[in-house]
């Protein structure tokens, strides 16, 4: 299976024209990490996104006095990476995988040009990340209630 074909089957990328697939395949690689592999770290320049098709991979960030605290686990049709969309361009987040796993890595900086030229590709593709922001965000304040004791559903305010 080319990079083409693998961009045609990841659930992220469902529905997209197909004419803009070739373009993004042009930014895009395969990648295999291996466990314990570390993809990145918070407030490490964010200069590569994935799209996840085996495997499992870890979000973390640190916490004083507790070390590395693990967010949550993505795998198979998940995207790894949104803060290169966003200026100053830095990781919000770890990443380290779990497992054997593969991907397909996209060169940001390539993608983001592609996204400025084409303003309906880049609204699909904003609109499809900021989904995956709001889900991180959501669990990121999830584990964060856990780990000091909180319940994860508050209740409503009124």
């Amino acid at each position: 299976m080319n990079t083409l074909d693998v961009l045609r089957a990841h659930p992220f990328l469902a529905g997209l024209p197909e004419p803009w697939l070739p373009r993004l395949a042009g930014y895009a690689r395969p990648v295999v990490w291996h466990p314990g592999h570390r993809l990145f770290r918070a407030d490490q320049p964010a200069e590569r996104f994935w799209l996840l098709r085996q495997g499992q991979v870890a979000l973390d960030f640190a916490v004083p006095g507790r070390g590395d605290v693990e967010i949550e686990t993505i795998g198979p049709g998940a995207v790894l990476g949104w803060s290169w969309l966003f200026p100053p361009y830095r990781w919000q987040f770890g990443a380290v995988a779990a497992q054997r796993s593969t991907a397909v890595e996209f060169t940001a900086a390539g993608v983001r040009r592609l996204m400025e030229s084409d303003d309906a590709l880049g609204r699909q593709l904003t609109t499809r990340l900021m989904s995956v922001v709001v889900d991180r965000l959501q669990a990121a304040r999830a584990r964060l209630l856990d780990l000091y004791g909180y319940p994860t559903t508050l209740p409503a305010a009124g």
